[in-house]
Parts: structure tokens; C-alpha cells; sequence
């Protein structure tokens, strides 16, 4: 008998973006079966169709809690739980707990897919979407990156760890900006084609250019530091991630983490605020490092590694990243006008970098790289 799995079901004709297939539904309750209480509902929270995943809530005799089947793989995500159970029993994070099955597991594993329920904390609440706001998820970014800090993960985990990676990161993106010219060369009459052709050697020169400072940074020192030295990174951390409760900020959807930098989250958390603004704003972005700051100190030499990465052209290649996989569909006007969206952000990002580098007495970025990153 050909074993059990379950598959993406994103190509679904789906009624909405709650669709879970009914054979994945029948394995929830498959799970449930294995925990010492009573459901009495079950709401599908989320999905990821194209991944093969997906977030229940249950409410149960012993109050509300989370059903979670992971996409990843079965090792993969007990890194990850085993980072939950670090952050609560040992450090006392505001992370929602693992509930423990009747036979004190923390997950269930069925077709070759790890299942597991966690506390739902209530109430739970969006931050404000403006400085103060943008200020609290800093703060709370930082304390989760220094509670991570000494995190040894179980012995059956497959260990994830982007510590030493950036360069090799970096110079996967610049690979790609030039297979993205063949592309676009292959479908000129596409609305976005000829935009993008037009802009690709500006991005590619500031790739490059982020590269070259990189490794000429303090980067490859603190790498050496280790894994376990610098803790976790979310890698998906923002404002639905991290929301306010009773106690204070709470950190959720943990599936994800990695060992890395922590200047990484608290790069994108800063580019994707400025994208929200529509605009980069040196203030801003201020007054997020000094509050980030307050939890988890900065070095000179973090701080370098931190302008570096914003530096990088990630939001010109977020927008563009796809087309690989179907260009005759992708190249479209809402591309087109996607990447106009992000050049409109260009000469705001480079007046705020600009006023930003040296706020961090001992950084070195010199006027020659700022000038080669135009």
C-alpha cells in the first residue's frame, strides 16, 4: 500500500483562499485524536496551497488553541519546534507553548508532515501601523533575537543556518538579474519587458556594489562568531507576526526560523516599512535601530552589515523573482507598474541611506562605495 502524503494543492480551483482538501481535513482530526481534550470547533485560520500547509483554530474544553500542519520537512520543522520550546520553558519568551499529545510528545507526524498544537493567546492585536507601532515590533524583534542566543536544537533536527551565507546570497541574486535580461529579451512585446531590460544594469550595479562591501566589511568577523552565538531569525517577522497582548508584544508563526544574523529580520522589517510609507524616511528609520537597540544592542560592526543589506536591491528583485516560472503571464502591466512602484522609492532611499550611514560611530562605509550604489 503506497504510503500517505499530502501534496500542494494551489493549481486547486479553490472557492477561496481557506480551501483545505478534504482528505487534508480528514488527517486534522486524525491529529486531534492524539491530544488529551475536546474540540468543539475548528476554523481554518490560514492556508499556504502552494505549499502544503495550513493553520487551524480549535476551541477545545481547555480553552482556544492552534492546530499547525508544517510544510517542511519532518526534521526541518522539529528545528523549529524545538526553538518554540527553547524560547518558553527556558527563557520564558512571549511565544505560545506547545501543547503535549497524551503521550507527552510535542507533535504528531502524519503522512510524512509534522502536526502540533500550540496555546491560542488571547487577545492578541495588531500594533499601530505608524512609528510608534513600527517602534514596538523593533523592540520586540530584538528581545526574540537575544532570547534565541544559545539555542542547541534536538539531535533528529535537520539544522538550518544562513550565518555564513550572505555572500553566496548576494551573489545568487546577481546571477539571476542577468538571467532576467535573457528573459525579458525572449518577450519584448510583454508591457513589463522593456522596464525592466532598462533598469536591469542599475540593479545589478548596486548588487554588486553591496557585495563588494560586504566582503570587505566586518560581515565574515561575526560570522565566525557561530550559529548558536547569534540565535534565531524569524524570517518572517512583521507586523502580522508579532502582535500586542496583555502581557506585551507576542511572537508567532515560528516555523520558519533559522540561524542568522539578526541584522537580516531587522533589514527587511525596515525595507518592507518604508515600502508601506512609500518612502524611505531617515527618521523612521532612526528611531526603529535605537528601538530595536534597546533590547538587543548593536555593535559599530552590526550596524555596518545592517546599512549593507538595506543597501541591497531585494525589493527590485522580490517584484521581478517570478517571472521564471511562466513569463508570458508574469510580464504583465501590474508588473510594470509593481516596478515602477519601487524606482519611485529609489531617490528616497538613497537620500535616507545617505543621511543614516554614520550614526554608528566606527562604521566604515565610504563615500567612494555610497557613490558607486547610485
Amino acid at each position: 500500500m503506497e504510503k500517505q502524503r499530502i501534496d500542494p494543492w494551489g493549481d486547486y480551483e479553490s472557492i477561496d483562499d481557506l480551501y483545505i482538501p478534504d482528505y487534508v481535513s480528514e488527517l486534522a482530526q486524525q491529529a486531534l485524536q492524539h491530544y488529551d481534550f475536546v474540540v468543539s470547533d475548528i476554523t481554518v485560520m490560514a492556508t499556504k496551497p502552494f505549499k502544503g500547509g495550513a493553520i487551524w483554530k480549535i476551541e477545545t474544553n481547555l480553552g482556544p488553541k492552534s492546530l499547525k500542519l508544517l510544510h517542511r520537512r519532518p526534521s526541518r520543522s522539529i528545528f523549529s519546534l524545538g526553538a518554540q520550546n527553547y524560547l518558553v520553558e527556558t527563557q520564558g519568551a512571549r511565544v505560545p507553548s506547545i501543547v503535549k499529545t497524551k503521550d507527552g510528545r510535542d507533535f504528531v507526524e502524519i503522512a510524512n508532515k509534522i502536526w502540533f498544537v500550540a496555546e491560542w493567546i488571547v487577545p492578541l492585536e495588531p500594533t499601530s501601523s505608524d512609528l510608534e507601532g513600527a517602534k514596538n515590533l523593533c523592540r520586540a524583534l530584538g528581545e526574540f533575537h537575544r532570547l534565541t542566543k544559545g539555542y542547541v536544537p534536538p539531535k533528529q533536527a535537520e539544522v538550518p543556518s544562513r550565518v555564513k551565507k550572505w555572500p553566496r546570497k548576494y551573489e545568487k541574486v546577481i546571477t539571476k538579474l542577468e538571467w532576467f535580461r535573457h528573459i525579458v529579451l525572449a518577450y519584448p512585446e510583454m508591457p513589463a519587458s522593456e522596464l525592466i531590460n532598462h533598469v536591469l544594469d542599475y540593479f545589478k550595479q548596486q548588487a554588486e556594489t553591496s557585495l563588494k562591501m560586504l566582503q570587505e566589511s566586518s560581515y565574515h568577523q561575526l560570522a565566525q562568531k557561530g550559529d548558536i552565538y547569534w540565535g534565531l531569525a524569524h524570517q518572517d517577522y512583521g507586523w502580522s507576526n508579532a502582535q500586542m497582548g496583555i502581557e506585551g508584544m507576542w511572537v508567532i508563526d515560528l516555523d520558519g526560523v533559522t540561524y542568522d544574523l539578526p541584522m537580516r529580520d531587522l533589514s527587511k522589517l525596515i525595507a518592507s516599512t518604508m515600502s508601506d510609507i512609500n518612502e524611505w524616511d531617515a527618521t523612521f528609520i532612526r528611531e526603529m535601530v535605537k528601538a530595536y537597540h534597546e533590547t538587543n544592542p548593536i555593535t559599530p560592526e552590526m550596524y555596518e552589515v545592517l546599512w549593507i543589506d538595506l543597501s541591497f536591491p531585494d525589493a527590485f528583485y522580490k517584484e521581478i523573482k517570478s517571472m521564471v516560472y511562466e513569463p508570458e503571464l508574469f510580464l504583465n502591466e501590474d508588473t510594470k507598474q509593481s516596478v515602477i512602484s519601487v524606482l519611485e522609492l529609489e531617490d528616497s532611499k538613497w537620500t535616507a541611506l545617505s543621511e543614516i550611514k554614520e550614526d554608528w560611530k566606527g562604521v566604515n562605509i565610504t563615500n567612494e562605495s555610497l557613490n558607486d550604489l547610485y
